[in-house]
């Protein structure tokens, strides 16, 4: 098993800047892939943006060249780094994780909401 706490989320003005931590937590488990995702009222949850524990990323074409995730494999943190803010970003944020032992497998952190304003 292994934890998720998010943690960086809150209420920003449209254009400004915010940073997501995650940080994983429990005994005996190797991470293969982090990430995150974002769930907005009404609509289903995306992912926003991964990387593997060799530094390979991806994102949703919607937040490229805005948002940049970068992984501390010493402390099992992911981080999202969040630029250009717009009120479509508006969402409850997740933080993902998946095991070497089990990769079809998504642990999820509990959420932290992160709200645009216009």
């Amino acid at each position: 098993q292994v934890q998720l706490v998010e943690s960086g989320g809150g209420l920003v003005q449209a254009g400004g800047s915010l940073r997501l931590s995650c940080a994983a937590s429990g005994s005996r488990f190797s991470i293969k892939t982090m990430g995150w995702y974002r769930q907005a009222p009404g609509k289903q949850r995306e992912m926003v943006a991964t990387i593997t524990s060799v530094g390979a990323t991806d994102y949703v074409d919607s937040v490229k060249g805005r948002f940049t995730v970068s992984r501390d494999n010493a402390k099992n943190t992911v981080y999202l780094q969040m630029n250009s803010l717009k009120p479509e970003d508006t969402a409850v944020y997740y933080c993902a994780a998946r095991l070497w032992s089990d990769p079809a497998r998504n642990y999820w952190g509990q959420g932290t909401q992160v709200t645009v304003s216009s």
